[in-house]
């Protein structure tokens, strides 16, 4: 049923920063393979955001590495642990949802996971089905397992306690609620970006101290957004969603530094092993354009996220629009009566811009087109003829019908 301990651990490693303690992950693996029983392969998930990205996927593909290998995959989503939120490098307590908020989140944080997950095969549960049921005196019992040092260990907490920034009673909780999720469901493994380590290593701790097996903490490496820098984040414009259309996943997949090209392909991809050594070796010795590499980047994100021949129409409509410099196939129709209207109130009304203002931002920076020609003045009064395409940046653009 399963490969061999080394071919597994091979397959592992692969874009891990820390496993904690291999050996011990080795030993859990050895025992799989003598009694043919899975190892239980944790990840929590806490559904403060709808929407998932990329960067997101770089765990949930570990996940799903873990499934290939044969092992059982629990997805935690906390409806319970993001009532309070996620204090992991954040400077200030985090707002609140409302219990109705993290259910209908987590059902999108299904349906999107799926796009990864086999989830035919994977155990979905939310961490209310055990925390929901913890009453005051089991609650004294687990708090009395740890310390306030031990929970003030962490940065996050170190670090406002020195800035003299409020820190809320329920936040001191978060990872030991956490750690709980990992006592519950009995975890061998938990997943997890570096930044939450200190939760991982709490469950690791809980399992300790009520006397079971403890899980090996297996962390992963936050994906930096298309801007190069900042942790990938849709709230800071730098994110790919998994959900978005295919052109704009490959769009922004071309935008990203030359720099990340490699990060994105071990991460973000399924693809491994002597052909992702030879990516490495060929940006290292500057043998390929990385144009190039990001052209086969971006098909294969899109690939993973649709199918092969999405991804191929996805490059040809690219070349298309911002090689051969053409309109795309299929663009967006918008009947509008009137016979003329200011650039500026057009491209509003439209909503290929969000107010004038913007409008008269891109004008001015010739990131507009009528018809193929780019336009500056931002005081013009633009006639409205049937079949003319107006163009916004790389990617809008919008077929005018009368």
């Amino acid at each position: 049923m399963f490969a061999s301990v080394k071919e597994q651990m091979d397959f592992i490693r692969k874009g891990t920063v820390e496993i904690i303690p291999e050996d011990e992950l080795a030993a859990k693996l050895q025992k799989s393979l003598k009694e043919n029983k899975p190892l239980n392969i944790k990840l929590g998930c806490d559904p403060s955001r709808p929407d998932l990205h990329i960067g997101h996927s770089v765990v949930l593909n570990k996940l799903r590495q873990f499934q290939d290998l044969g092992h059982n995959a629990i997805l935690i989503v906390g409806d319970y642990t993001a009532m309070i939120g996620d204090p992991s490098g954040k400077k200030k307590t985090r707002p609140q949802l409302t219990f109705e908020e993290t259910k209908l989140y987590g059902e999108t944080y299904f349906k999107q996971a799926g796009k990864i997950l086999d989830l035919t095969k994977a155990k979905i549960l939310y961490n209310s089905e055990w925390l929901g049921k913890i009453d005051l005196q089991r609650l004294i019992v687990i708090l009395g397992k740890f310390t306030v040092q031990r929970i003030l260990e962490r940065d996050d907490f170190t670090n406002r306690l020195k800035e003299q920034t409020e820190i809320s009673l329920h936040e001191l909780l978060y990872p030991i609620m956490q750690g709980y999720d990992s006592y519950a469901i009995d975890a061998d493994v938990e997943l997890g970006g570096t930044d939450q380590k200190f939760n991982n290593l709490v469950g690791r701790d809980m399992q300790k101290k009520f006397a079971k097996d403890q899980q090996v903490v297996i962390t992963m490496p936050l994906l930096e957004g298309t801007d190069g820098f900042e942790k990938m984040s849709k709230s800071l414009d730098n994110a790919i969603g998994i959900t978005e259309e295919p052109k704009n996943i490959f769009g922004k997949t071309m935008s990203i530094p030359d720099t990340l090209i490699y990060k994105y392909f071990e991460l973000c991809t399924k693809i491994n092993g002597e052909e992702l050594r030879q990516i490495k070796l060929d940006l290292e010795e500057g043998k390929v354009n990385p144009r190039d590499l990001k052209r086969k980047l971006g098909h294969e994100i899109v690939k993973m996220y649709y199918d092969n021949d999405t991804a191929d129409k996805t490059i040809e409509e690219f070349d298309k629009v911002f090689i051969k410099k053409e309109v795309p196939d299929e663009i967006p129709e918008q009947t509008i009566n009137e016979d003329n209207m200011k650039l500026t109130e057009l491209l509003t009304f439209t909503k290929l811009t969000d107010s004038n203002s913007n409008a008269r931002r891109l004008i001015e920076q010739g990131a507009v087109s009528i018809n193929g020609k780019k336009v500056t003045d931002v005081n013009i009064i633009q006639d409205i003829i049937n079949g003319m395409i107006i163009k916004v940046g790389k990617r809008k653009f919008l077929k005018v019908l009368k």
